[in-house]
């Protein structure tokens, strides 16, 4: 068996082009009401997070410029100094060291993708709090 492939950082790069959410690992968080999948790139990390109705998305800030976008649910969303009541198709950037955070409103999950860039090992040590549920492998 071959050595995995890794970029510049040392983390493992996801070798499948074409993937469907299903086929990856899902990490969870069940005080916060949190699930977190992720896929690494060369240079990026791709996420899709799922918040729980009611629960909270932390005020919390990193090294990587973050883009994001909400696929369905409502947060009531702060990045730095603008807060703002977002809902589907909305989306959000948060530059390296911007606090943002918000509050998941209403009775349906939120859901939303992150693009963080550059791919570095950070946020796997945030993962590798959580518990991981393997992926069913085809």
């Amino acid at each position: 068996m071959s050595e995995p492939l890794t970029n510049e950082h040392g983390v493992e790069i996801f070798t499948r082009r074409i993937f469907r959410w299903d086929e990856v690992d899902t990490v969870h968080w069940d005080d916060d009401g949190l699930n977190a999948q992720i896929v690494t790139g060369e240079h990026m990390h791709l996420i899709r997070a799922t918040y729980a109705p009611g629960s909270t998305y932390e005020m919390h800030s990193h090294p990587h410029e973050q883009f994001s976008l909400l696929l369905s649910g409502r947060i009531r969303l702060t990045v730095g100094e603008e807060s703002r009541e977002i809902g589907p198709g909305d989306g959000w950037y948060a530059p390296a060291g911007v606090p943002h955070g918000g509050e998941i409103l209403g009775e349906e999950e939120a859901v939303f993708i992150d693009v963080y860039s550059p791919a570095t090992r950070w946020i796997l040590g945030e993962l590798a709090t959580g518990r991981v549920t393997p992926a069913p492998h085809s």
